[in-house]
Order: C-alpha cells, then structure tokens, then sequence
C-alpha cells in the first residue's frame, strides 16, 4: 500500500514539473518566413521545457495591429505581437503594452546595448526599448548585370543619384534590352526613407520624437523633389509599376522577369533575388539607394518591425514571454535569421560573427544592404518620425502619386495631400488625448 501510495506522489509530481507556461506569439509572415519562424519557435520550446510558445500568422502588419487591438479589448490578447516600425506611436497610444525594458534586469542590459546604432537609435522611444528590435531592413538598389552590360552600362557602378537613374534609363530603352527600365512598389515607404535621405523631416517637432507630432509635411521641398523625379520617370516609360499599391511581389516578378533592368526593393528579399537571379540564369548587383542631387547623403529609415509584450499576464508568463524575447533576438538567432532572410543582423555581435565568417565577402549582395545602414547618420531625419495615424499617412500619400501619374500637377497634388494628412492626424490626436 505504502508502495503505491508513493508512486501516486511521484506521479502528481511529475506531472506538476511538467505543467508548462503557455504564451502566444503573433506575426505578419507568411510563406518561407512563417516555416523559419515555426521552426525557430519550435527549437525555443525543444530547449526550454517549462515554456511553451504559440506561435500564429495573422496577415498583413496592419491586420496584425488591429487583431492585437481587438484581441485587447476583449481581455485575451497575445503576449507577444511584431508590429511594423510605423505603428510604433499607435502601439504606445494603445495603452494595451507594457516597454520591454521594464522587465530586463541589470544582466539583461548588456543585451540591449548590443543592438546596432541606426536601429537602437529608431526604437529606443523616450529613452528606453518600448519593444524589442527584431527584422530591420531598408531599401536598396538591385540590378540585372547582364542587361547592364548589353546596354553598354558599368555592370559593377549601379546608378548612385536620381540624375545618374535617368541617365541609365535613357541609355536602357535605347538600346532596347528590355521594355522598360527601373521598378519599386508604389508604396510611401520609400518616399520616407528618400525625405530622410535628404536631412528633411516628415513631421513636426523633430520627426513626433520630441513632442507629439502635429503637423506632416507632405508638400515640403523634399517632397517635391522625390515627386518631380519620380513624374520624369513615369512620363519618359522608364519606370513600371503593377498600377496597384503596395504591390510587392508584382514589382518582384517585374525585375525577375527581366522587363526592367533595375528594383528598389527591401533589403529584406537579398535571399529571394539571389535565388531568383540563379534559377533565372543573369547575374544580381545591389548598390545603395540612389540619392537625389545636389544633397549630402545622410542615410536611410530603418524599416522593419519590433516585438511587443502585452500588458494584464500574470507575472509568470510575463517572465516567460522575457525570456523568449531574448532567446529568439540573441546572437545565434540574428546570424540564423539575417542569412534566411537578408534581414540585417540587428546586434553587433552578430555582425562580428558574419564578419568572422567572412560571410559578405563570399555573399557581396548582402554587403550593399549593410554599409549603408552603418554609413547612416544618426539625426532626427534617420531616426524616423512617429505619427500615430501613419498607416493612413501612408495611403494619404501613395493616392497623391497615383494622382501625379493621372496628371494632376505635383504641387496640386501634394499640397491636397498634405491637407488630407493634417486633419487625419488632428483628429487622431484628438481622439487619444
């Protein structure tokens, strides 16, 4: 009797030591990132028994945002949700986050100030980690070598400034290597990261990063500047688009089907397009984002997504979804992830291992990417601006380029556009306050 009385025991404690934490995990990859990250998520709950991680595609950024609202509102959020850069303001706004450096203790700091300057310089908000910096990217330039050799162009001196673009454009459809000659999303990621280029500020009161932001500047000089270019382009056929926005993949397959010789695309696809320029048989260059004239080049916006962890878990859970932040972000994870996905390598030890390696010599797609994040000046412009409406900003936006391709004068049509996006953030700012 006493015999099976201590086998009862032993089971009841076995199966108590086996009671795991369960915390939920939400992100906006599909495809082969959804299969990295299950993978990633499954080795953490491998190594970590007491822990175990949920892990749930919910769409795009902005539907991933809004789940986590909803799920907010209704008492069961997710403890962990990647939310793109640009919905770092509404994220705070929310009330539904606690900052992640809350929870770090004084072990855990040293791992905070291992994160590059240009991205700790986007994601630390009022002084400290508010969500923890995870796929970070900006826009570079990719290019066909073969069709720049055909075109009787330098296949290793890509186009630097918006002039030297047109230059080459002319001398593409000339030459008649391919029907049209440079494509990019039509999205207003890249107009950001172009007024950034410039030194030029998108929002008052320091980019929204001194106080909260109240006015956008969307008919500024910058701004004409990008729009003037982007209309030459359109007008002479060099650049092509899919005529919807945001269209991503269309822009892609553009470029790899070789209808046009030049992409600006995310840093984030380097993988995608060396893979596509092997199977598709033509040499892949990438060189920096090219700059407009005349300026000083003072770098780019770091693009991308953080991790958040929401508030209202009990402590132990908490604890948990710490320790997976950390976990997924370390060393190991960011060399793991920058080479499956061309992600940047966040942390600096990470970029000491890969230098180790000798990875971007034997990978030279991925170096392009890379030296101009670091070559980046870190100002207010680079850091990026906080807005709490920015996803409607953004569409505010893309609709008055669309209007600039259907003829509407560039001045007409940004200043319109700039009225639109100063009473959507009146009225944002109103409703938070």
């Amino acid at each position: 009797m006493r015999g099976l009385v201590w086998l009862l025991v032993a089971l009841l404690g076995l199966a108590f030591a086996q009671e795991k934490v369960q915390i939920t995990f939400w992100h906006a990859f599909g495809g082969g990132r959804k299969a990295f990250i299950d993978r990633m998520v499954e080795d953490f709950n491998f190594t970590h028994p007491n822990i175990e991680v949920k892990v749930e595609f919910k769409g795009s950024y902005r539907d991933t945002l809004n789940a986590a609202i909803l799920a907010a509102r209704q008492g069961n959020p997710p403890h962990i949700i990647q939310i793109f850069e640009i919905g770092s303001q509404l994220a705070l706004d929310s009330g539904i986050f606690v900052p992640f450096e809350d929870f770090v203790r004084d072990e855990d700091f040293a791992r905070l100030d291992d994160f590059i300057e240009p991205v700790a310089n986007y994601y630390r908000i009022g002084g400290k980690f508010n969500s923890l910096p995870w796929n970070s990217s900006n826009p570079i330039l990719y290019y066909n070598k073969d069709l720049f050799r055909k075109a009787g162009l330098d296949p290793e001196n890509p186009p630097k400034t918006y002039g030297e673009v047109l230059a080459a454009c002319e001398r593409i459809i000339s030459s008649g290597v391919a029907p049209k000659c440079i494509t990019w999303p039509l999205h207003s990621w890249f107009v950001e990261q172009w007024v950034a280029m410039q030194g030029a500020l998108l929002a008052n009161n320091e980019n929204g990063r001194a106080d909260r932001a109240t006015d956008v500047f969307v008919n500024s000089e910058a701004m004409q500047r990008i729009m003037n270019w982007w209309k030459e382009l359109w007008d002479k056929g060099y650049y092509a688009y899919t005529g919807k926005p945001e269209d991503w993949d269309g822009s892609n397959q553009i470029f790899i089907s070789q209808q046009a010789p030049m992409l600006i695309t995310s840093t984030s696809d380097v993988t995608f397009h060396q893979t596509a320029a092997f199977e598709n048989g033509y040499e892949l260059g990438t060189g920096f984002l090219p700059a407009p004239d005349g300026i000083e080049r003072n770098g780019v916006v770091v693009g991308g997504a953080s991790l958040w962890m929401t508030r209202g878990h009990p402590e132990e859970e908490m604890e948990a979804a710490k320790t997976f932040l950390l976990w997924f972000t370390n060393t190991e994870n960011m060399v793991r992830w920058h080479k499956g996905t061309g992600y940047f390598p966040v942390r600096k030890s990470a970029v000491d291992v890969l230098e180790f390696q000798q990875w971007f010599e034997r990978n030279p797609a991925y170096r392009a990417a890379f030296d101009q994040l670091l070559q980046t000046k870190v100002n207010r412009a680079t850091q990026g601006a906080l807005i709490g409406p920015f996803p409607e900003i953004r569409t505010i936006i893309e609709e008055a380029v669309q209007r600039i391709f259907d003829g509407v004068p560039v001045d007409q049509a940004l200043n319109e556009a700039d009225a639109r996006a100063d009473r959507a953030l009146e009225q944002y700012n109103r409703s938070v306050e």
